[in-house]
């Protein structure tokens, strides 16, 4: 049984289709790139397994439980975390504080703050830190970072509230080469360790990265396999024709 299975996923707004009777299946551990031109449904499909948007039609099991229509903090609370495509950390407060918040069950952050006054992180937030390579940073205010550490921050944060799946929108728009790079190699090291479901336009980025590429277009899957494959399939090269084919999409 695969660990996310989406069955004849289907949303529609204002008689639009964006979604239209998907079908995915992904592994526990796996990490898949979904890619496509603009409108092909790959953010809408994000927002379907986080619980953001409802579906119309269709189911999404998660290890075997049907959760189509749980709302989305019960699914946060079964390892679904997101990340979208413009990071949201406290700008006001340090990496170790945003951390810290993140992996509290507090509700109110400053509170969370009072619970936790030492400077000292904890054993998880070190563990978390270092994976993502900020352990030299936890002091630094999240106003100060650049745009590819408060990219990781963001990461860090869903990976201390121990989300099994982690859907990341873009995850390197606006970063730059080395920032990229360091990217990578943080998606290796989670690979296995958690589920990762990433739209990403940056075609060298999705070549180090992904075991299998799904391409959805029109809401549909179009077509599914490794880099090679996608790239040789005349489905894509006929949808994308005129765009320069899928690596420019």
């Amino acid at each position: 049984m695969a660990y996310l299975e989406l069955q004849g996923l289907e949303v529609s707004f204002d008689g639009f289709k964006a979604v239209n009777g998907l079908d995915l299946s992904i592994e526990r551990g796996e990490l898949r790139c979904l890619l496509g031109a603009n409108g092909a449904g790959k953010s809408t499909t994000l927002d379907l397994i986080c619980g953001r948007t409802q579906p119309t039609g269709g189911r999404i099991l998660l290890d075997g439980r049907d959760i189509t229509q749980d709302p989305e903090y019960r699914r946060s609370r079964l390892g679904v975390g997101r990340k979208f495509q413009v990071p949201s950390v406290f700008k006001e407060l340090s990496i170790r504080e945003n951390l810290e918040i993140a992996r509290s069950r507090h509700p109110e952050p400053w509170r969370t703050l009072c619970v936790f006054p030492s400077r000292r992180p904890s054993p998880r937030v070190a563990e978390v830190v270092e994976i993502v390579g900020l352990e030299d940073a936890l002091d630094t205010q999240a106003a100060h970072l650049s745009h590819g550490q408060t990219q990781w921050l963001e990461i860090a944060m869903l990976l201390v509230q121990d989300s099994a799946l982690i859907l990341m929108d873009e995850p390197t728009a606006g970063m730059t080469v080395q920032e990229t790079g360091k990217t990578s190699a943080i998606f290796q090291r989670l690979r296995g360790r958690h589920t990762l479901i990433v739209v990403e336009h940056d075609m060298g980025f999705v070549r180090e990265v992904a075991e299998t590429i799904t391409v959805l277009h029109q809401g549909r899957r179009l077509s599914e396999g490794p880099i090679q494959a996608i790239e040789n399939d005349p489905k894509v090269r006929e949808a994308y024709l005129g765009s320069g084919g899928i690596s420019h999409a």
